[in-house]
């Protein structure tokens, strides 16, 4: 690509277990083509581990080591992953299928977590995620970044509501919080709350990055796809959409209220003074979506390294054709999204 200025820019980064290695790409080509000033990031489980990882890296080293501590990161998890007894089975190696879904191993745990929750079938709450994270991600660097604002999304159990930890708040609790899925883990306590993945309330949200940056241009990561042009069969592709359209339901109300704001501001109701429009911007994982939900747990370095460059190829076209737009207008047809 030409020379360009250089753009400011928010990410919203999306959950979605192991293909949130394609996040990883995107974000890794953002930062190595340099011409994005990225102020602020919400994140939501995966996501929200791609934000502080990115964070802690960007403080110790800018860019090139915010690149650096996000490769050092999918590697650890995938090593870890080595070590793991779920595995693809090998009719899924020769198949050429990254899926888990002949794994007996796979289908034994799925079985398990239908009929027994985590404090019971894991009732000292091993979690060897945490302390992977625990080990590489430095989160008093990552609460001292001042450069980027960032927000980790996870929902109240008691309540049902949404909690955004922002800043001095953004802690390993925080992060393990908005990753924890109810029947894989035990729920994450934090001052007294028990906390599951944000998911369910905002995945990711985008009010925080509204009214926290003067920058009005919302980059969307997407990895759960909205629209899905087929009628699922199985039980287990019932069960994968049916997650898909939980995680994304509040998203949409999110951008149905970018959309009725925007109409007003364009019809005079609202004036630009008390009231900013945002644009709002997707790179999407078209290529993600033939892959099965039980791929989202396979961490093997080969699959983490495909999802990684189809991240950078997604945002390498998604800039090609759209960064003379930001800045000035929304990439997303949000009338059409709803309509």
């Amino acid at each position: 690509m030409a020379s360009k200025t250089p753009k400011r820019i928010n990410l919203a980064l999306q959950g979605g277990g192991a293909h949130g290695a394609f996040t990883w790409g995107v974000i890794d080509w953002l930062l190595e083509d340099n011409h994005f000033q990225i102020d602020g990031m919400t994140g939501t489980s995966a996501g929200a581990m791609n934000a502080v990882v990115m964070a802690s890296g960007y403080q110790e080293g800018g860019s090139d080591g915010a690149r650096e501590k996000l490769e050092q990161f999918w590697r650890a998890v995938s090593k870890q992953s080595f070590l793991s007894p779920i595995k693809r089975s090998p009719i899924d190696v020769v198949m050429g299928q990254w899926s888990l879904d002949f794994s007996p191993s796979y289908l034994a745990f799925d079985l398990i977590s239908r009929f027994s929750s985590p404090y019971e079938f894991n009732p000292l709450n091993i979690n060897p995620l945490r302390d992977l994270v625990e080990k590489i991600v430095d989160f008093e660097k990552v609460r001292s970044c001042t450069e980027l604002k960032l927000y980790v999304a996870a929902t109240n159990v008691y309540s049902g509501k949404i909690r955004v930890f922002s800043e001095q708040e953004v802690t390993l609790d925080a992060v393990m919080a908005s990753a924890c899925l109810p029947h894989m883990f035990q729920a994450v306590e934090i001052d007294g709350e028990p906390y599951w993945d944000g998911g369910y309330m905002g995945n990711p949200p985008l009010f925080p990055l509204f009214y926290s940056t003067g920058t009005s241009d919302v980059v969307l990561i997407q990895i759960n796809p909205i629209e899905r042009r087929e009628t699922p069969k199985t039980a287990r592709e019932i069960l994968n959409r049916l997650n898909e359209i939980t995680f994304n339901s509040t998203l949409l109300r999110e951008m149905r209220a970018v959309d009725f704001v925007s109409r007003l501001i364009e019809e005079g109701k609202l004036s630009n003074d008390d009231y900013r429009k945002i644009h709002l911007h997707r790179i999407a994982g078209e290529e993600l979506k033939p892959l099965q939900a039980s791929s989202k747990v396979n961490a093997e370095w080969a699959f983490l390294s495909e999802l990684k460059e189809m991240g950078r190829r997604a945002a390498e076209t998604w800039v090609e054709e759209n960064f003379e737009t930001i800045g000035k207008n929304s990439t997303i047809d949000l009338r059409g999204e709803f309509s």
